[in-house]
């Protein structure tokens, strides 16, 4: 059967009819914030006091993004007799942006929890590369990541945070115990 002519656009001035009644919802974007979801990623935090310049960020990075450089340091030996202690210092952490595709392995692969996705999405530059961002920048992100959301009540305790509790109650007892005999 052949269309009847004319019919596409009686359906076209029904849609811009239908849509005219309805009232427009326009975000003003520059004078109010959007309502972002908790988990947004906007862009990478970085809490330098975590990071141990294990390079395990940089090299899982699919796009080679992240720029660590490092250099050893020596310490003193804590006691008489003691060997010095190496550790690696950060010199410099950098994280390219215009090539980062926020896919997330960097923070999921870091042991020490040193990279967090903050919500802030409002790093724009007129220059490519100042998108490149470096650890004090980075730094200056992760004051703006929200705290993790509060366990479920239901949920188990975290096997660590048990342990810990049983150890120190087992310590407090023994110290209750020594206390007890000290006063006999």
């Amino acid at each position: 059967m052949a269309p009847i002519p004319g019919s596409g656009l009686a359906k076209g001035l029904a849609v811009t009819l239908r849509t005219m009644t309805k009232k427009t919802v326009t975000a003003q974007y520059p004078e109010v914030q959007p309502e972002l979801p908790p988990r947004t990623r906007g862009v990478i935090g970085l809490f330098e006091e975590n990071c141990t310049v294990c390079m395990l960020c940089a090299r899982e990075c699919p796009d080679w993004c992240i720029y660590i450089d490092s250099h050893k340091e020596t310490t003193p030996a804590a006691a008489p007799g003691g060997r010095e202690r190496s550790r690696n210092v950060l010199d410099r952490f950098a994280i390219d942006f215009s090539l980062c595709m926020y896919c997330g392995i960097c923070i999921e692969v870091c042991p020490f929890d040193a990279l967090f996705w903050s919500p802030e999405f409002e790093y724009a530059e007129t220059d490519i590369h100042e998108l490149t961002h470096e650890r004090d920048k980075l730094r200056e992100w992760m004051w703006t990541v929200p705290a993790p959301p509060a366990l479920d009540p239901g949920a188990e305790e975290p096997k660590e945070i048990a342990a810990a509790r049983k150890a120190a109650e087992k310590l407090a007892a023994q110290q209750e115990q020594q206390e007890q005999g000290e006063e006999a």
